[in-house]
């Protein structure tokens, strides 16, 4: 064996042929490991670029100097109503909670926003972000100041991409479940959003309420008209929504969780216009966050959708325009899962576009909700399952 030092000698990976060093390139797939193979000799930086699968991390996001939210970041005071037609009156709806509590958004989207720019002012997403000037600035430690866009420059094979964000974009109080995953085109596909005002472990959960406090199947007395106008369930009957909905606070808690995720998800999406259009051999594409609160997942069919139909801005914020959207919402205001942890004031909103006529969206009580059940891994699937056992009540959201 040739000592390691000496001269003239053999490299062992000369004599790995590029399919075997392909695959372990493709197994290690975080982008700064790979920036880091590339300035090893030139075999590595030309094999390290092909690879299938790209993970980037992007370790920190540092917000603008401007704290002041665009007008253009909230919906509209009418985007939430129940008409029965989708083009129907508008009716609005806790707009003035909405504005106080999605205050907090816009400046976590903001700053999301320039980690896709680059670090300054987010552009059109039709404009590519700048190249890398070297194969060695990829690979240098500092990745996280450039853009992903500009990171992923020098990848020209990527069929399965990952990128993964240091946090959520949405605070939540210590104790508050919020979970949700869209599924993008051109513009949203389907959204689903699972909220609990309160998660208690075994340890601290009390003795399990009466089983009539369980359901929120019972509906009680006719409540104010301000109330009985702002929401009304869909259902042939024209049942009220149980008034125990209004008077803990869930639902309108509910509505926030579902709106402020669905910008979340509308600003993930518009932000990744630039790496979409310069990467044609994408396949799959998730962008998450460390912190398992949100995903949004394009597939193959849904990203050659975005080529081919460019998305539309809503206004001049950073985000792509919602469109109407028809709401399904189970609720239950105590539930518990297996091994005991306990859900209070549970939520599951299922949403899709008021123009989608796919039978799951059209089929009535029977319909198929397996995309919706199958959104989130354990235990929040059980918690889904179990959810989607309750009454179910439609609601509609305009255009934002």
């Amino acid at each position: 064996m040739v000592e390691r030092g000496e001269e003239g000698a053999e490299d062992c990976f000369d004599r790995l042929p590029d399919s075997v060093l392909l695959l372990v390139f493709g197994k290690i797939a975080d982008v700064k490991a790979l920036g880091r193979c590339c300035v090893v000799s030139r075999r590595f930086l030309t094999l390290a670029r092909q690879v299938d699968d790209v993970l980037v991390r992007v370790d920190c996001v540092v917000s603008g100097d401007d704290d002041r939210s665009s007008p253009d970041d909230y919906p509209p005071s009418n985007a939430f109503s129940s008409s029965t037609p989708c083009a129907g009156k508008p009716r609005g709806l806790f707009s003035d909670l909405l504005r106080l509590v999605l205050g907090g958004v816009a400046r976590p989207l903001q700053a999301i926003s320039q980690v896709f720019s680059g670090g300054g002012a987010g552009g059109s997403p039709r404009k590519a972000a700048a190249v890398s000037s070297s194969a060695s600035e990829a690979a240098s430690t500092d990745t996280s100041r450039h853009s992903p866009a500009e990171v992923l420059r020098n990848f020209k094979e990527i069929r399965r991409l990952r990128i993964e964000l240091p946090a959520g974009e949405l605070s939540v109080n210590d104790g508050v479940l919020l979970k949700w995953k869209a599924q993008f085109g051109s513009t949203l596909n389907n959204c689903v959003v699972l909220g609990a005002s309160s998660v208690l472990s075994p340890e601290a959960t009390p003795p399990s309420p009466p089983a009539a406090d369980k359901g929120s199947d019972a509906v009680s007395p006719a409540g104010e008209e301000g109330e009985e106008g702002l929401l009304r369930r869909e259902t042939n009957g024209g049942e009220r929504i149980p008034e125990s909905l209004f008077a803990n606070g869930s639902l309108k808690l509910g509505v926030v969780w579902t709106i402020s995720s669905l910008i979340a998800a509308s600003a993930r999406h518009y932000l990744l216009y630039p790496v979409i259009t310069e990467h044609e051999t994408l396949e799959s594409l998730d962008l998450a966050d460390a912190d398992g609160q949100g995903l949004l997942r394009m597939d193959l069919r849904q990203l050659e959708e975005l080529r081919e139909q460019p998305i539309t801005a809503a206004g001049s914020s950073q985000r792509t325009l919602v469109p109407s959207l028809q709401l399904m919402l189970w609720f239950a205001p105590h539930l518990e899962l297996p091994g005991g942890t306990v859900l209070k004031g549970a939520t599951l909103v299922a949403i899709r576009p008021c123009d989608d006529d796919s039978p799951a969206s059209t089929s009535g009580a029977g319909e198929d909700t397996g995309w919706v059940s199958s959104a989130f891994e354990e235990p929040y699937a059980t918690a889904a399952q179990q959810l989607l056992r309750r009454k179910l009540y439609r609601l509609e959201m305009n255009s934002f």
